[in-house]
């Protein structure tokens, strides 16, 4: 009962209806755990007002299948998307700066992304558990792969670290055991453990 209030209660400032999430012109954040854990929330239209998508914002919603986030959002929060098992398209736009840890962990539907290239950091378990993701485009603005950033990706087969990168944390691609090819640059001077458990390579 206490988790459905608090859904409730948060999420009273905007309208559903028909499982479809109506975000006001005027709003400029969505706020952190927004839709949480609403499991019939199907689509979302955010307004070109928005510039940040809070920290579990979506979290959970499990019957969400596509989002277009508008080139006025410059931030993905922790977790923003956590979780939504059914998600299998998102456009990210050239206007996002950060994409925070855990955004689209456990997207299990989600089959390619394209990291846009005003991001310089992929953080922390983004794609941690995308078990359905087969390609992923990381472009030459990113410095550093995070920690578990996709982990357990076993969809992955092959990809590319370009030049920029030199940093990749700890088991950021353990246990992605599609994974048969991967060209790492000379720029990386930093690799903790980043294939364990790849057993494909």
């Amino acid at each position: 009962m206490r988790q459905v209030n608090r859904i409730l209660t948060t999420m009273a400032f905007y309208d559903i209806k028909d499982g479809v999430a109506i975000i006001p012109d005027s709003e400029t954040r969505i706020e952190r755990l927004a839709f949480a854990d609403c499991t019939d929330l199907k689509s979302v239209t955010i307004p070109g007002s928005v510039t940040e998508i809070g920290s579990a914002a979506f979290k959970g919603c499990t019957s969400l299948t596509s989002i277009i986030i508008p080139d006025s959002v410059t931030k993905i929060g922790s977790g923003a998307f956590d979780g939504c098992t059914g998600l299998s398209s998102v456009v990210i736009p050239d206007s996002v700066t950060e994409i925070g840890d855990s955004a689209f962990e456990g997207c299990t539907d989600l089959t390619s992304i394209v990291i846009p290239a005003s991001v310089t950091k992929i953080d922390d378990r983004t794609f941690d558990g995308c078990t359905g993701l087969t390609s992923i485009t990381i472009p030459d603005s990113v410095k550093k792969i995070g920690s578990q950033t996709f982990f357990g990706c076993t969809g992955l087969t092959s990809v590319t670290i370009p030049n920029s990168v030199t940093e990749i944390g700890d088991s950021a691609f353990s246990r992605c055991t599609g994974l048969t090819s991967i060209i790492i640059p000379d720029s990386v001077t930093e690799i903790g453990g980043a294939f364990y458990g790849c057993t494909g390579l």
